[in-house]
């Protein structure tokens, strides 16, 4: 009788111990960012693409537009964000391209920080970059490990070959209107120049700029050709408004 207890107790035990191991986790935790900050997932299983296409709120754009820096202005960034998000099942938002504009030939300025809506935002994989405005501009969760695109893939950095992690921005380091904007993202000349920031947070030294995710240096011109000879290939951040 002794023996059939315990033998049954050993089977609840080892029960219990398979059932611990497999069950699955209610919460993710992203990689650790440059600011050091924490962000936990939103979402409770990584297995529902659907769901995490419905959450996604933020990614870099998989392509450019193959044209350099000419980007059809802001509304032709905006579509390209929305056209890529449609196609991950992400239509149902308002997407707009972290771009900002300046006031060359009297056109009207814009300010990245104020076209992409309020927060929170969330990747592909429903980790949190960053839960308002302020925050994205100081201690927010972009790096190459979190900064996907809206595929959920993982874009090359400083030491892949290809690197790419020249990002299209045109602004300052708080998300405001610079001079270098490609002629308001309507040129893909070799003049001018488009202020870039590095999406894996990565650079040739330690130095702030370098590791900048949206104001870490200009392009050496506006054409495809000048956006790859420093690390790029037109690629931007896109944010959903709502």
């Amino acid at each position: 009788m002794r023996t059939t207890t315990k033998l049954i107790s050993f089977a609840l035990t080892a029960i219990a111990s398979i059932s611990a191991c497999t069950q699955t986790p209610t919460a993710q935790t992203a990689p650790a960012s440059n600011t050091g900050s924490s962000y936990a997932s939103t979402t409770t299983s990584g297995s529902a693409e659907s769901s995490s296409a419905n959450t996604m709120s933020f990614f870099v754009t998989s392509t450019g537009r193959g044209n350099g820096a000419d980007l059809g202005g802001l509304a032709g960034a905006d579509q390209h964000c929305k056209t890529l998000a449609a196609a991950a099942g992400a239509g149902d938002k308002t997407w707009h391209a972290y771009l900002s504009t300046n006031s060359a030939g009297g056109a009207a300025m814009v300010n990245a920080r104020d076209r992409i809506g309020r927060g929170p935002w969330v990747n592909a994989k429903g980790v949190v970059i960053a839960r308002n405005v302020d925050e994205l501009h100081a201690t927010n969760n972009i790096n190459k490990q979190t900064a996907l695109t809206e595929k959920g893939d993982v874009i090359n950095g400083r030491g892949d070959t290809p690197n790419m992690h020249d990002m299209l921005t045109g602004s300052t380091p708080d998300g405001r209107s610079s001079d270098a904007t490609c002629n308001n993202w309507t040129s893909s000349s070799s003049d001018g120049a488009a202020m870039l920031g590095h999406h894996d947070r990565t650079g040739l030294d330690e130095s702030p700029p370098q590791k900048s995710w949206n104001s870490s240096h200009p392009s050496r011109g506006c054409s495809q050709d000048a956006l790859r000879s420093t690390g790029g290939a037109g690629l931007m951040y896109c944010f959903a408004v709502n």
